[in-house]
């Protein structure tokens, strides 16, 4: 379904349309939460090192995340023509971009493909964990905190070891949107719920 899902996206029109397809690949690439997604401005971009840097974040931790190849263009031809301290601008260019039911709709319509914008971030941990990712790695990727568990004190992942990671998950899933040539390297678990689908069958 992810290939359907993904045609109905880029054929997103318009000003706010195509913003709405830059910010629902973005979510979709990196898991973040969509309020960090929204609310991303061009401060927290660093093109050079090619990285994201969250300091507000639903748990107050700073969250680096590298960006893969995909992302880094994404994020340079919106910069281009970047009028806006957001990423994301809402249509008035003032604010950032509120939640985009109309052309969500327009997906789900055009794709046949029922989704919540927080299916997309779990979309992204289904296909890491899929990838045989450490969980370690995808904790970080997903900015969850260790908890309980005393063994991921002892590990340092840095930005730099989630690099590889980022990279993966994004040619996995540009594999199967049809966007990028190469075998499917993973089946995802068949009882994943939501949008976790997309990258199903």
């Amino acid at each position: 379904q992810l290939r359907a899902w993904w045609s109905a996206v880029v054929s997103l029109e318009g000003e706010m349309g195509t913003t709405v397809r830059d910010y629902l690949v973005l979510l979709l690439l990196t898991g973040l939460r969509r309020q960090e997604a929204a609310k991303l401005t061009w401060e927290q971009v660093d093109l050079d090192g090619n990285v994201l840097v969250l300091t507000v974040t639903k748990n107050r931790d700073r969250h680096e995340l590298p960006l893969s190849d995909h992302l880094a263009a994404l994020l340079s031809r919106r910069l281009e023509s970047a009028s806006s301290e957001f990423v994301f601008p809402g249509p008035s260019g003032q604010g950032p971009l509120v939640e985009p039911r109309n052309h969500i709709q327009k997906v789900i319509e055009r794709s046949g493909v029922e989704f919540t914008i927080h299916d997309l971030r779990r979309t992204f941990l289904t296909v890491a964990e899929s990838l045989d990712i450490s969980a370690y790695a995808v904790k970080r990727l997903a900015n969850h905190r260790a908890g309980s568990d005393v063994t991921q004190g002892y590990i340092r992942m840095d930005v730099e070891r989630l690099r590889r990671p980022m990279q993966a998950i994004t040619d996995y899933v540009l594999r199967e949107a049809g966007i990028r040539s190469g075998a499917t390297v993973a089946a995802l678990n068949s009882g994943a719920a939501g949008a976790a689908a997309l990258a199903g069958s």
